[in-house]
């Protein structure tokens, strides 16, 4: 049988390679050979720092990783009929049961099966040189995008997309983003793409501010602070009509919501931690709306490679590293530093 290397995340920081059989599609499947798979902020966290295998249904059980998988397919397996040899996608990252009622909505990302499964975390994912997919998981990627732009979408820049359609961004309204991760900077992107008047990005680190700015995606950087909040208001004579916190922080979900104006819509999408805020004033008296985003479904990615395509826009300008497999243990020292843009693993033809 074929072999072919593959890249795991046994915890302390570590990427184990390794050479396994290459798989072969079963009933409904199809295999892929891998072009880009991307590496996510939750990969860092909760398998690359500390391998938690304990909740199969959850946690990462020691399969090959990556859930932000792009590739060609190559092979079809019994009763594939939507899809063909050749076609270029990008790979919904959670493959549900399709029954319950989340799957029936297309957010396979909330399915309650106990057989659900998150490719790289309960299933093998990208990060090798082919990868077995369900058909039902995938999306078609329009000619303009890259391969690159494909593994972006197929998580990072779904969640942002998601939050800005919760948000229900238009060009009415001036946009806040807390938090310019990757994730914040697609945000920012997809914002400007449904026609956004006005974009302000929010970061402790000045260099991804600069980042964001130099890509084109803000009117105005501000570095957090004492003086942000007030700065905002300013900016936007009185707050943003829609704020999407991407940073997780406890203090950037507040400031993403008390810089929300009044009747404003405020977006969290930022993974774990706790918020803490004043009920009365920073929420009812000023009538602000939050939402709770988790990634998106799979009509709304195939919706969003649809926008990217017409407004012109490729996610993978955020795009700051990418590796090849056999230095995947360096992609992920650089991604886990927290300084960099997107970092993808990436597989030459």
């Amino acid at each position: 049988m074929p072999k072919m290397l593959a890249a795991y995340l046994p915890g302390n920081s570590t990427v184990d390679l390794r050479e396994i059989d290459r798989p072969k599609p079963g009933i409904g499947q199809v295999l892929l050979k891998m072009k880009a798979s991307g590496i996510c902020g939750s990969d860092i966290h909760y398998i690359y720092h500390k391998h938690l295998g304990d909740d199969p249904r959850t946690s990462y059980q020691g399969v090959v990783a990556g859930h932000e998988p792009a590739g060609q397919v190559v092979e079809l397996g019994a009763g594939c009929r939507h899809f063909k040899p050749g076609d270029r996608v990008a790979v919904y990252h959670i493959s549900g049961c399709g029954f319950c009622r989340n799957c029936r909505k297309g957010f396979q990302i909330s399915c309650t099966d106990p057989q659900r499964a998150a490719y790289g975390w309960q299933r093998d994912g990208g990060h090798a040189e082919y990868l077995v997919a369900d058909e039902r998981d995938l999306v078609h990627l329009p000619d303009t995008l890259s391969y690159r732009d494909g593994c972006f979408i197929s998580r990072g820049v779904g969640t942002a997309y998601e939050a800005v359609l919760r948000g229900n961004v238009s060009g009415s309204d001036a946009v806040l983003v807390v938090g310019l991760g990757p994730v914040g900077m697609a945000a920012l992107m997809l914002a400007r793409g449904r026609g956004a008047r006005l974009a302000i990005g929010v970061d402790t680190q000045p260099d991804r501010v600069e980042t964001a700015r130099k890509l084109g995606l803000l009117d105005h950087g501000l570095v957090a602070g004492p003086d942000a909040l007030g700065a905002i208001n300013e900016l936007t004579k009185g707050g943003a009509a829609v704020a999407i916190d991407c940073s997780g922080n406890p203090r950037g979900r507040v400031l993403a919501l008390q810089a929300t104006r009044t009747w404003g819509r405020c977006v969290y999408i930022g993974e774990t931690g706790k918020v803490e805020f004043d009920v009365s004033d920073d929420l009812l008296h000023r009538q602000r709306t939050v939402y709770g985003s988790w990634v998106t479904s799979v009509h709304n990615m195939d919706q969003c490679c649809e926008d990217l395509d017409a407004w012109g826009l490729h996610p993978h300008d955020i795009i700051t590293d990418a590796f090849p497999l056999e230095k995947a243990p360096e992609a992920y020292a650089l991604m886990a530093g927290g300084r960099s843009g997107k970092v993808i693993v990436e597989f030459p033809d």
